[in-house]
């Protein structure tokens, strides 16, 4: 009966998990980005180190603020520390070169204390704020670098699942097509009215097809699991597609794009270079900071009692008040020019954050001018692929009918359905195309 119930708990926990795992998700475009941006891995990890550096903010902050400590000790001396006296203060009998062994103190003692501290001035300190902040900002730049980059990613997967899709479509309806061809073809060879090449022909470019269709359709199967890992979800769960290709190309049509020109400083990778700049100069002030005096201030009140048994429980025990206050004035006066050695490497760190900068400034005007030219392209190539398309379309009719009538070759009907094939292909890659070379392009100047 035990053995029962247990199979029955697990059977059943079995059957809750993969209901929890099997959870079915319907998106748009617009959706699908809105929805990674919240559950993505990174997109996650994300918003936890802004929350941290907040923290960190904070911490920085607090270490000029008043800090309270609170000390309590207690010391059983086993065996007295002696302390020797030299002459005969002890002892007036005794040799002045006599030395004498004192024990000091008593057998127990206890304090407690409590202190009080405050930084008065400190210009580590002063440039430590002014870091943290940088330190914060710099997060919250990686954090939309990190959005960015979802963006795109989640675009370039929910493309490639619909070019899949499209291509399964495509693929079994060339399949339809062309089987009942290759069946009305066998039937004109039996009746001995073609020879039986072009049958073989045939048979040659349904297998291709098939092959295609199958490697195809283990593409997508790997795609919206792509799609799904990006997003943030169980690879295992039921995705569903709500916008289409054809739908997705057209409203990515924007020639105006790609003349709104682009200013570097809108850039995140832009900022995040110029916060790395902002950091480098930080850590030189810091360097120089370091040869400003600094002074704090504590102060100090507690109790303490002595005694030869432990008797600090007892109400009559004597305790001791004891109190001061204290003043601490440091002043760098000479490192052996270690101070000055880390100053230059601090600012040869700046200087080498200033070229970097720079850097990225040539580099992302030559990414834009690049990303502009392969949008422009793509919606060019679009336009073309969809005329070739319809060309191609209209000669394997012809072909299809001349075939049928004996009047080409299985070899001219091969070469245009193999024409049609490519450019089908071609024409949902151009598709594809515009909406991730538009994705990239926004990607640079920012655009949400």
């Amino acid at each position: 009966m035990k053995n029962k119930i247990v199979l029955t708990l697990v059977l059943v926990s079995g059957l809750l998990q993969a209901q929890d795992k099997a959870q079915t998700f319907s998106f748009s475009l617009q959706q699908a980005i809105d929805y990674a941006l919240q559950y993505n891995y990174s997109a996650i990890n994300a918003n936890r180190d802004v929350a941290s550096a907040k923290q960190k903010k904070w911490e920085t902050t607090a270490a000029g603020l008043p800090q309270i400590s609170g000390n309590a000790a207690y010391l059983n001396n086993f065996d007295f520390t002696l302390q020797g006296i030299s002459g005969n203060a002890f002892n007036p009998a005794a040799s002045p070169n006599d030395i004498s062994l004192v024990a000091f103190g008593t057998k127990q003692s206890m304090n407690s204390s409590l202190t009080l501290s405050q930084l008065l001035f400190d210009g580590s300190y002063i440039v430590a704020l002014q870091a943290s902040k940088t330190y914060l900002k710099y997060y919250e730049n990686y954090k939309i670098k990190t959005n960015t980059d979802v963006k795109e990613m989640v675009i370039n997967a929910y493309g490639n699942v619909l070019l899949a899709e499209e291509s399964v479509a495509i693929l079994e309806k060339n399949k339809t097509t062309l089987s009942k061809t290759l069946f009305d073809t066998k039937e004109t060879y039996k009746n001995g009215l073609i020879e039986e090449e072009n049958v073989e022909q045939l048979q040659i470019t349904l297998a291709s097809i098939e092959s295609n269709l199958n490697n195809t359709k283990r593409l997508s199967d790997v795609a919206y699991k792509m799609l799904k890992f990006t997003l943030g979800i169980d690879i295992n769960s039921e995705l569903t597609l709500t916008d289409k290709l054809d739908n997705l190309t057209v409203s990515n049509l924007d020639m105006a794009l790609s003349q709104k020109g682009f200013d570097v400083n809108t850039n995140i990778n832009y900022q995040i270079a110029s916060n790395f700049q902002e950091q480098r100069s930080l850590e030189l002030k810091l360097q120089r900071s370091k040869a400003l005096p600094s002074l704090a201030a504590a102060v100090n009140f507690g109790y303490n009692s002595f005694s030869n048994d432990f008797s600090f429980a007892d109400g009559k025990q004597k305790w001791n008040k004891f109190s001061n206050l204290g003043v601490n004035l440091s002043v760098p006066i000479f490192s052996s020019f270690g101070r000055q050695a880390k100053t230059q490497q601090a600012k040869i760190a700046f200087e080498q954050a200033k070229t970097q900068l720079s850097q990225t400034e040539q580099q992302l005007k030559l990414e834009y001018e690049k990303a502009k030219s392969e949008y422009d392209f793509s919606i060019e190539e679009y336009a073309t692929s969809k005329s070739n398309l319809s060309l191609a379309e209209r000669i394997e009719k012809k072909q299809q009918i001349k075939f049928s009538e004996g009047l080409s070759s299985s070899f001219d009907f091969s070469e245009a359905q193999r024409q049609l094939y490519t450019a089908q292909q071609n024409y949902l890659q151009s598709m594809v195309n515009i909406i991730t070379k538009k994705a990239a392009l926004e990607k640079l100047i920012n655009k949400n």
